[in-house]
This record gives C-alpha cells, structure tokens and sequence, in this order.
C-alpha cells in the first residue's frame, strides 16, 4: 500500500512597504503565486501592497524568497513584515482592488523609457509605433502625473482619457506589462501632441525638427514642464535663446541622441555612461573634450551637462535631426518651469517661436535632476526628476514628524515620518513671488500626498531668509538649526552615522552663531549639537550681496590689511569706488565679516584677473577649477589659534598674486591653489583626529561641487586612514540642508 505524503497548508499575511505601486508589483506578485501554486489575494492600499497567500510550506518560503530578490525593475522594497495567518481555503489567487487606509505609500519617480517600450515605438508593425506616450509598469510618467494614493488612474491626471477597448484588455491582464498601468494609453484612447507655430503640414514632431533645423527656438512639453529647445550647434540660435530667457553666464544642458554622440563632445567613463543610460536620466556632468558646441552653450567650462532623451517625444524628435539640442527649463526669470499649455503660451511667447503642446496635464511640475561621477561615487547637484520624490531611509524611526523648510538658494524642504525622509523635488531659489508661491503649494501637497501632519518646524538661523519668515508663521514648535551643522547632518543622514565626527563644510554663505556670515567651517559633531573648532579667517564683504556679484569688491576685501602689496590690482579701479570701499570697511557700513570658501574663491578668481564680475553663484570658482593644470605643488599657508584654529587666506592670495605678476601660466597657479586648499584641510584634520580621537570626517556644502577639490581631498584624507563621507543621494549644496534639518530637529527631541 503506497501512503500519499499530506501537504500542511499554511497561510501567510504579507506586507511590502516601499515603491511598490505603479511599477507592476501586483501582477509580479500574481505571476509568482501561480508559479508556485498558491492561493490567496493582493492589493494596493495606502501603505504599500497587501498579500494572503496559503499553500505547502515550502513553496510560500519560494514566494517569499523571490519576491524580496527579484521585485520588479523600479520596485524598492523598504520592508517586508510578514504575519501567521488562519487559513482561508482561497480557492485561487487574486488581484483584488485598491483599499484605502490611514497609512501613506512611496511613490515612484517619473522613469526613461524601458527598452521593450521604445522597441515598439520603432516598430512599425506595433500598433503603438511612433506613439509619443507609450509607457508601462516598468516606465513613464509617475509622480508628475499623481493627484493622491493609492496610485490608480482615478487619481491621475489621466483620468480623463477613457481607455478603448484593446488598452483596457491589457490594462486588466495580469500576464500583461501594462497591467495596471495607469499611464497606459494609444493613438486611439490616449494625449496627442499640438504644434504651434508656422505653418508645418508634416506630423508635429517632424514640425519641430524643422524648426530647429532653421535655428528656432521650440517651447517642448515634456514630462515634468517645458522646455526650451534650439540647435546645439548654431551660435546664432544659442545668442538668441539666451537674450530672449535673459539668462546670461548660465551653462545650457544639453540633449544628446545616444552615447556615440556624447563620445563626440565628451570624454565618457563606464560610470558616467550607466547614469546617462540609466532610467532616471538625469543631466549628467561630464568633461567637454574635441565636438564643438555654439559658443553661449557653456563657455569658459570644462564640463558640459549632458541628457539622453528619456521621454518617448524625445527619441522621435532625435531621430529626426543630426544635431544635439540645447534643453534649458521652459521658464521666465527664475520663475517655476512652466507646466501648462495656457502657461507656457503666455510666458514663452516672446522667447519660443513655436510651441510642441499636448494635452496630458502635469500635475507635479519637476526640473530635471543634474548630477555627476566623482570619488567613487554619483554626486547628485540638483535633485528632481528621476529621483524624487523616492525618500531617503534613516537610520531610525524619527519621533516626530518635522517639517524642515531648507534655505534660500537650491531650496527644497523635507518631511519626515517613520523611518522615512521625503525630500522634495528641487524648488529653486526663494527670490521672487512665484517661487515663494510655488514653495508653499509643494509643502502642502507633499503633506497630503504623504499623509505627513508636522508637530515641528525646523529651520535656517537667518531670520530674513523667505523660508525662515515662512516656518515662523506656524503655531509649532520651532528648532533653529545652524546652516553648516544641517549641511555634515545630511551628508551623516545618507550614511546613517550617529556619532561624533570631524565636520568640514564649505561653501558660500551660512548664518553663524555669532552673527557673522559662515562659510569654511571645521566643526566637531553629532546630530544633536556641534562645536566650532576651526575656520578661515574673518574678512570684511563691502557692499555684502554686492560685494557677491562684483567679486573684484570682495578681494578687496580680503587684501585690505595688505592692500599696498596689491597696488597694480588696486589701480585697475575707480578711485572714487576704491575710496567708498574703503569707507565701507574701515566703518563697517554694510559690510559683514565672512569666512567663506566661496567668497575666498571669488578673491582668487579676481586677483588672477579671470572676472571681475560673475553673473551667477559660483561662476568663478567653476572657471577657476576648469583652468586647473594638474601638479602636487601648493602655497604656504599659516594656521593659528584663537577660539580654535583659524587659516590666514590672505597669506595664500599674496601667493598667488606674485605668481600672476611672474606671467606663471593661470592653469598652474589655479592647480596650486586648489591644492593648497587640499593641505590645509588635511593639515587641520590630522591635528583633529589627535585632539579629539575622532577618525570619521564628513565633508559637505556647495564648495564640494568642485570635483578636483573633493577628489584631491578624499584621496589625500583616506590614504592618512580617515574614514571619509561625502554627499552622494542628496546635494552637497543647499538643496541639502532641509534633510540636515530634519534629522538635527529629530535628535534634539529625543532629550
């Protein structure tokens, strides 16, 4: 007699937290039941995906192992908690519908197209062929298109496109991509394209290149805002794309049609190549190298910002012309990229000649993300499509949920819950009404979207920023946390250190705790508190925001107490300036003291007769560093102590100004100064890590956007046996801090 083996059937209740809506995880999840011949239910509701599965033991421990190892492509599981359960008897598995609850889930970025996707956009069998909205679970428009989760179409912008019947088919197939898709849409159902312009009686995108092929300026609607496209190669076009914009000294990104014609332009290692190929498609910092571009793309740089096509128009449009584009933000004056097409007709008018429109609405406007390979690692300048609004997992539950409002320059904000922190897409500088306006509609609907309601407020120590003004109208609890405290804070939060570290932050402006502007700060800290051990050297800033955009202002600045030494410089000037000047700062009238890296870069930039002016932030220092000639030679520098080490800039800069007298080429004065600027860091830290037994030092603020700087630091740090920590996920700059805030704020709640 043979004895039939009984099969113990278990049950199991699972929850996935994570990005794990809108990227296909319910049919991933279907698929491998049946794979393993199990029963139960899924389905999405407003904390992640919810799943019962019975079956042999063995086969949900299967279930469970695939799916915490292969979830789908733009899945992120964050945490799987797994309960007994009673056993049902489901009689077969299924996808069951959305249920809402008090809980609040990730969502996805907006992705690149995926490769099946942009295969049958080539394909001209496929019914989608050349459909300029084709996407599907594994791509396509996320977090722009969201009103509210759970992540279903009823909730999306399209909403108002019924699907026909051939797109519901699939939309309802679990065995299908595009099972719920929710952007899923065809030539007969889904958004169309609109050309606005000269008259053009070939299809809308052939219409574009026609009109970039003619040198004209082309309002695009992409997935996050418009842009502003024209031909990369035509100074003409570039000319009057920047008069119209008003965006002068400003580098243009670029828009490449693949990795062959980056090569072109670029010089390109298989890191950098991965980021541009990637599905997030960001603008990707590379090294300019034989190609020539128009002048006004990125002139007096080494580097250019480099893009792939991501969305399907894109790859339409690139494949009707044989040139890359300059792709600059649809926008006016710094105001918010336009979204809308009445917006963008209105604003653009008078700098596109025509406009390529659709009628798929953007819900959540976001710029494109810009990072770069630098150190091992990606370095993330701004961050916006691609990567938000994916959060930043800390290290531990936050106690409270905090809304950090950021600063003023590269604003974002940040808000926490749970062991989440949900930075926000890149805002933009606090400067103007719209940008205000806009700021404060994103922290609403970044709180509604998250489910997030703020007990505390976290914000800069400088009362006049907007974002400081705006946290105190609040009726909250409120926690100043010091800039450059925030900037080690979100550079630790990344790495999830909780200790004391040595902190180097460097970069423009950040309000002291003395009331003296900040900017090259070595601060022992943790979290919670800091301590300020050591700095450069006050100097006056005659004219204060002045003296930032007439940088020849702030060398004088810098030279004063030695100003006869400098004469040929000095001569160069108006006397009567020069004599206002010096009013200025031998009476201090507006004329605060910094200790800025950035300001001490302005100096050099100016006494090395590179600009006088800059027409924005850091166009100095980024000239500066794209002259460097590579050497290990450096300058003499002196420390010395008074309230914890100080660094005499001033010693440098007579240097480096006998040098130029000399005729010593200013690629190599530039190498020596950057590298001057490697020792007495490193110097400083060796003398840290003796006095305080502190080996971990954490490096951060907009300074470190200097590649050359960070790479020649690192090195030099790590081969001494530091352990060395540098933004990665979020920037080093100012669209940092807010995750700085947030985490500082956190720590000092808990006591």
């Amino acid at each position: 007699m043979v004895r039939r083996k009984v099969l113990q059937i278990q049950a199991k209740q699972i929850n996935i937290f994570g990005i794990v809506q809108g990227v296909g995880f319910r049919p991933f999840v279907f698929n491998i039941a049946q794979k393993y011949n199990l029963k139960g239910i899924v389905y999405n509701n407003s904390s992640g995906v919810y799943i019962e599965v019975e079956g042999e033991k063995g086969s949900i421990e299967n279930f469970i192992k695939e799916v915490k190892e292969n979830p789908p492509s733009l899945a992120v599981i964050d945490e799987i908690e797994i309960k007994e359960l009673e056993v049902k008897n489901y009689k077969n598995f299924k996808i069951v519908e959305s249920k809402e609850d008090e809980g609040f889930v990730p969502v996805s970025p907006d992705m690149g197209v995926c490769e099946d996707c942009l295969r049958e956009l080539k394909e001209s069998n496929d019914r989608r062929y050349r459909y300029p909205f084709i996407n599907c679970t594994n791509c396509g428009p996320r977090f722009s298109i969201i009103e509210d989760i759970p992540y279903d179409r009823a909730k999306t912008s399209m909403k108002v496109f019924p699907m026909c019947e051939k797109c519901e088919r699939e939309y309802n197939d679990p065995h299908d991509r595009r099972f719920h898709a929710q952007p899923v849409a065809c030539f007969d159902c889904g958004p169309s394209l609109q050309f606005v312009g000269e008259i053009c009686e070939e299809d809308e995108i052939k219409c574009v290149a026609k009109a970039l092929k003619e040198g004209k300026i082309v309002a695009i609607k992409g997935i996050g805002g418009f842009h502003l496209a024209v031909n990369a190669l035509d100074d003409k076009a570039v000319s009057t794309l920047r008069n119209r914009k008003k965006r002068y000294g400003k580098p243009f990104a670029v828009m490449m049609k693949d990795i062959e014609q980056v090569e072109k332009y670029c010089i390109l290692s298989e890191e950098e190549k991965k980021l541009l190929l990637s599905q997030r498609r960001p603008i990707v910092l590379l090294k300019k190298k034989g190609g020539k571009l128009a002048k006004g793309v990125a002139d007096g740089l080494d580097t250019l910002g480099v893009m792939l096509p991501y969305a399907p128009v894109h790859y339409l449009l690139m494949e009707e012309i044989d040139f890359p584009i300059v792709m600059t933000s649809g926008n006016v004056s710094e105001e918010p990229i336009c979204k809308d097409n009445e917006e963008a007709l209105e604003k653009l008018k008078d700098i596109a000649d025509a406009f390529l429109l659709n009628n798929r609405d953007i819900v959540n406007r976001i710029d494109d993300s810009v990072t770069s390979f630098n150190s091992g690692a990606e370095r993330i300048i701004r961050r916006a499509r691609g990567y938000t609004p994916q959060p930043i997992l800390v290290k531990k539950d936050t106690r409270v949920s905090v809304l950090a409002v950021g600063g003023f320059y590269k604003n974002t904000f940040c808000l926490t819950k749970g062991p989440y922190a949900f930075i926000s897409h890149h805002i933009g500088d606090l400067d103007n009404e719209k940008a205000c306006e806009y700021y404060k509609e994103q922290i609403e609907r970044y709180k509604r979207l998250f489910r997030v309601n703020p007990e505390v407020i976290a914000h800069d120590m400088h009362n006049s920023y907007f974002s400081t003004q705006y946290a105190l109208s609040f009726d909250l609890p409120k926690i100043k946390v010091q800039h450059h405290h925030a900037h080690i804070a979100s550079s630790m939060a990344e790495y999830n250190l909780d200790e004391k570290v040595i902190g180097i932050a460097y970069d423009g402006t950040g309000y002291g705790t003395d009331g003296n502007i900040w900017g090259a700060e070595f601060l022992i800290c943790d979290l919670k508190d800091f301590v300020r051990v050591g700095h450069l050297e006050y100097k006056p800033l005659p004219g204060s925001e002045l003296a930032i955009r007439k940088i020849y202002r702030t060398a004088l600045g810098f030279i004063f107490d030695n100003i006869n030494f400098y004469k040929d410089f000095v001569e160069k000037f108006n006397s009567k300036e020069l004599e206002i000047i010096s009013k200025q700062i031998e009476r201090k009238i507006n004329t605060p003291y910094v200790s800025s890296m950035g300001r001490f870069f302005d100096a050099a930039v100016s006494l090395l007769g590179v600009r006088e002016e800059v027409l924005f932030e850091g166009q100095g220092a980024m000239e500066l560093e794209s002259l460097i000639v590579e050497s290990d030679e450096y300058y003499d520098f002196e420390v010395y102590q008074k309230d914890g080490y100080v660094i005499d800039p001033e010693i440098i800069l007579r240097q480096l100004y006998e040098d130029y007298k000399k005729g010593v080429e200013k690629g190599i004065i530039a190498g020596k100064f950057h590298n001057t600027i490697v020792e007495f860091t490193y110097y400083l830290a060796l003398k840290l890590r003796k006095e305080f037994g502190i080996n971990k030092v954490v490096l951060s603020g907009g300074s470190f956007q200097n590649r050359y700087l960070l790479r020649r630091l690192m090195q030099k740090l790590a081969a001494s046996g530091f352990e060395v920590y540098s933004n990665s996920k979020v920037p080093c700059n100012d669209g940092g801090i807010s995750l700085g805030q947030a985490i500082i704020a956190n720590k000092k709640l808990e006591g």
